[in-house]
């Protein structure tokens, strides 16, 4: 049976990858800082006949990264498709973002992204094959004022992600990135965001979840590099 580890996984996109790859026949690691969420979610699967590992893993406290992932992959199951999918985001201008903020933003959605890689490759590489997708965001193509930070962090992801194809190719592992255009996600009611998009307008979890689930289900002779999906809308 294939395994997905899914970051994120308490809500929003993750949740919705989790109970989509769940109904596909995948059992699932999954990972996010509400333990209680992610309980709920396991209970709900499970029945499915799908095992569930959750641990919770705040990917803002860079030493627990690696010590949490290593005991939670003790448990067994080993991944096959890792799916990149936790991250941040903050608006303010790049004059006036305090350096706290930047650092989190960009431990969150890029180095942790990192770190999580760093966990997993050793069991991908015992095959046979592997799969990472890293969710990225338009705005890595894109400026937007008061996004600086987030656009920033998602361009060097997408940056990572094509490092990461090259040296893992010899070694049978696959490197995509998804990378979509605004979703409405309980991001959008994060402290740190402030804006005034049309939600309305926006792609929803489930859409993300079956692009992610399309991705994952290529064959191992081929890969999708990059995926891009964007609201009829367009950028909003």
């Amino acid at each position: 049976m294939p395994v997905a580890l899914i970051t994120g996984a308490s809500k929003g996109i993750g949740a919705a990858s989790a109970r989509l790859f769940a109904q596909a026949g995948y059992d699932l690691v999954l990972v996010a800082r509400n333990t209680g969420a992610l309980a709920a979610l396991a209970a709900e699967l499970t029945p499915l006949g799908v095992r569930v590992e959750t641990a919770g893993i705040d990917f803002g406290a860079a030493d627990a990264i690696a010590p949490a992932l290593a005991e939670l992959l003790d448990r067994g199951l080993r991944p096959n498709v890792v799916i990149n999918n936790a991250g941040v985001a903050a608006t303010a201008s790049l004059a006036e973002m305090p350096l706290a903020e930047w650092q989190w933003l960009v431990q969150l959605n890029l180095t942790s992204v990192f770190q999580v890689c760093q966990a997993v490759l050793p069991a991908l590489r015992q095959g046979p094959g592997g799969l990472i997708i890293n969710v990225s965001s338009h705005a890595a193509r894109q400026a937007f004022p008061d996004w600086g930070a987030y656009c920033v962090s998602k361009a060097a992801l997408a940056s990572f992600s094509r490092c990461l194809a090259e040296e893992e190719r010899p070694h049978g592992i696959r490197v995509t990135t998804l990378t979509l255009g605004a979703v409405n996600t309980p991001l959008w009611d994060s402290e740190t965001v402030h804006s005034s998009f049309d939600r309305r307008a926006m792609l929803c979890v489930d859409t993300a979840a079956e692009a992610l689930l399309y991705l994952a289900q290529q064959p191992p002779s081929q890969v999708v590099e990059d995926l891009t999906l964007m609201p009829s809308a367009g950028a909003l």
